[in-house]
């Protein structure tokens, strides 16, 4: 398929050079995203259903734009006529070849046009992840391939409409759950459960919100779900843009070749603070000050404050045009103004609709007198220098940077807007306590750069895209989740989170609220309680500590057994660094990933000790190798990761690296649930009551 694109002569097919160009770069992604990937079997499973399934593009489907043609879904009905998406709509595949189908990560096809490999999107694929004994979809075999390397080892068939045959847990399946992670994060295609099925192929058109605790799958579905509806609605996708939001740069990383290995290649990956990062982040706030900046009232003192700037005329407008003067007066003018207030656009529109409103009200006065104007005239009026004046002084620009730099540094304009929305208290908390001189030289915390980010949107409305993918989003403010929602108010979102890992200060305590900061009140609330990552010890000890941080959450039930993966262990606090280098060097006998996580405030101690037993060890998001399998991850950049093999140095210590101990026990439930495979906790100090 590569070879066939690359073979392709366009030099007489486009009128210009401009056309030219815009080929040329469609071929170069095309081939782009044909690239093999070493070790990444195409394909993962066959189905042999009862009567040959139909494979037809429907009317007006949507596929990705390429030069071969396009990769659109492709719809199942069983006994009907069947057409490839290499060949015309109405040329029948053979039935016997039909029966069969390969699914894999994408469509494949081969020389003829004829299919080897169904997309896994598409809907006649559907039924490898959701046929069951008692509904078999019309399909009599399904078989998993197992692979070592890239290499096919193995193979599993599960005879759905045979009832001497027991249902069982799929080996091969439970193999590729198991299967030790070295490097990014994998793909999750040959292992989605039904549960996931149903949310990764949720419409566009509406929010789904996944509530997952640890181990459920809840980031892969997500992005799995950015995949299925890239292939179901390419076009309008195309147009719009998709956008992958996490917590921090490291998750980033650990995420990026997902998406990649299933053929997409651009969807966009940022952090809030990158979406809102129109000024250098150089300070930082006190748990209070980013409290209060981070609640949604912020946003009505930020609308009053820019609507202040708004004054109505004292003096009558007079627009001189030849030898005739027109005059407006100030009452007519204010009149407008007030209509405008009134309408609640943004205060950039409603400043480009004022010159227009007024020079109107000029043409009347020029109709009423005789004269005809028309719509050049309306523009010449508007750009008069009079009115060009009237408008600055009535309605004048305002930097939403500037806007909030007084906000924070001067007290009697905070407080004449701030009046019945913040407490006294609250104001003296996010007031700075040193002016600062400039915008580029205030020392902005990741809270402000939020609140210029809400100012610029009043004042000009933020670009919105077809999906956005919200990761970790128990742990964003209101005033993060409005940003958040800016970016798709025409559009939809996938959010995702867990109420029981939110570790910020103003960590969201329910769905319904942050979905409505969202502008997403009727999103789909979906819960995951399946647990397919964390051993069933593992997640059962972390908890515990559910009561105390979540008690409104149903505990994750493990579909992974696995005796001896826990150990807890004490240890004298001047050995516990040794014991816990000792545990590090014993990890490493297992194959696959190791991740060491403590509290932030023992990372230093720790990397001088594992460099002085001869460990190499790595950073959060640098990409682990054979050679370096051991990572040191602080605890506040543990969320979202995962290992084979986690050692926890110290609970005790991540705990009160917190403000309270509701957040330190939340972010200790982080830490425990990070392992794969074994967890092994160390402790000098006291375990928390819940765990002891």
């Amino acid at each position: 398929m590569r070879e066939d694109v690359e073979s392709l002569d366009i030099r007489d097919v486009t009128a210009n050079w401009v056309n030219a160009e815009v080929l040329q770069r469609q071929m170069e992604a095309r081939i782009k995203a044909l690239a093999d990937l070493a070790h990444t079997p195409l394909f993962f499973g066959r189905l042999d259903y009862r009567h040959a399934p139909g494979l037809k593009r429907p009317a007006g489907a949507e596929g990705p734009e390429g030069p071969e043609g396009s990769d659109g879904p492709l719809t199942g009905s069983p006994g009907g006529t069947a057409a490839d998406r290499g060949r015309p709509a109405d040329q029948a595949v053979n039935a016997d070849e039909a029966t069969a189908l390969y699914i894999g990560r994408r469509h494949v096809h081969d020389a003829d046009g004829d299919p080897m490999v169904i997309d896994w999107r598409a809907p006649v694929s559907q039924p490898f992840y959701q046929a069951s004994k008692k509904n078999p979809m019309d399909v009599v075999l399904r078989r998993r391939f197992g692979y070592t390397g890239g290499d096919l080892t193995a193979y599993e068939d599960e005879h759905l409409t045979d009832p001497a045959e027991a249902v069982r847990t799929s080996r091969l399946l439970q193999q590729e759950i198991e299967r030790p992670r070295v490097g990014p994060m994998r793909d999750i295609v040959a292992t989605i459960q039904p549960e996931q099925d149903e949310i990764v192929r949720s419409g566009l058109t509406g929010t789904v919100c996944v509530q997952g605790g640890p181990g459920t799958g809840k980031t892969a579905v997500g992005l799995h779900r950015v995949a299925y509806l890239l292939y179901a609605h390419r076009e309008r996708l195309a147009r719009t843009g998709t956008l992958v939001i996490g917590p921090n740069a490291s998750f980033l990383r650990y995420i990026e070749q997902v998406l990649p290995a299933l053929g997409e290649l651009e969807v966009k990956q940022a952090t809030v603070g990158e979406l809102v990062g129109q000024v250098p982040v150089r300070g930082t706030d006190d748990p209070a000050a980013a409290l209060v900046k981070g609640d949604a009232r912020m946003a009505e003192v930020l609308r009053r404050a820019l609507r202040s700037h708004v004054t109505p005329p004292r003096e009558p407008l007079v627009v001189v045009r030849g030898s005739r003067r027109w005059r407006i007066p100030a009452h007519e003018v204010a009149e407008i103004v007030d209509e405008l207030l009134a309408r609640d656009i943004r205060y950039g529109a409603a400043r480009d609709a004022l010159p227009q409103r007024i020079a109107h009200a000029v043409l009347v006065r020029m109709e009423h007198s005789g004269e005809a104007p028309d719509d050049r005239v309306q523009d010449a009026v508007a750009r008069n220098a009079a009115v060009k004046a009237a408008v600055k002084a009535v309605w004048p620009a305002v930097d939403p940077a500037k806007l909030v730099l007084r906000l924070l540094t001067d007290g009697d304009f905070l407080a004449a807007h701030a009046g019945g929305l913040l407490s006294e208290q609250e104001q003296k908390t996010i007031l700075w306590a040193k002016p600062a001189r400039s915008v580029k030289s205030a020392p902005w915390s990741a809270a402000d750069a939020v609140l210029i980010d809400e100012a610029s949107d009043l004042v000009a409305r933020t670009p919105s895209l077809g999906h956005v993918v919200l990761d970790e989003a128990q742990d964003l403010s209101p005033m993060q989740y409005r940003a958040v929602g800016r970016r798709c108010s025409t559009g939809s979102a996938t959010v995702l989170g867990d109420l029981a890992q939110g570790t910020t200060p103003w960590a969201t305590e329910s769905w319904d609220e942050a979905l409505a900061h969202l502008g997403k009140p009727d999103a789909l609330v979906e819960e995951l309680t399946a647990g397919f990552r964390v051993p069933r010890e593992v997640i059962a000890y972390a908890s515990r500590l559910l009561p105390a941080i979540a008690p409104q959450l149903t505990e994750v039930a493990s579909v992974r057994e696995s005796p001896g993966s826990l150990e807890v262990r004490r240890a004298a606090p001047e050995e516990l660094t040794d014991a816990v280098v000792d545990a590090c060097r014993a990890a490493l006998r297992h194959e696959g990933s190791i991740g060491l996580i403590a509290a932030d405030v023992r990372v230093p101690v720790l990397a001088r000790a594992l460099a002085s037993a001869g460990l190499a060890h790595l950073a959060p998001g640098e990409e682990t190798t054979l050679a370096t399998r051991l990572t040191l991850v602080p605890a506040s950049l543990a969320k979202g990761l995962e290992y084979d093999y986690v050692v926890v140095d110290e609970p005790e210590a991540i705990i009160t690296g917190e403000p309270d101990e509701r957040t330190g026990l939340r972010r200790l439930y982080v830490c425990l649930t990070r392992a794969v495979s074994g967890l092994t906790v160390l402790h000098g100090a006291a375990l928390p009551p819940q765990l002891a």
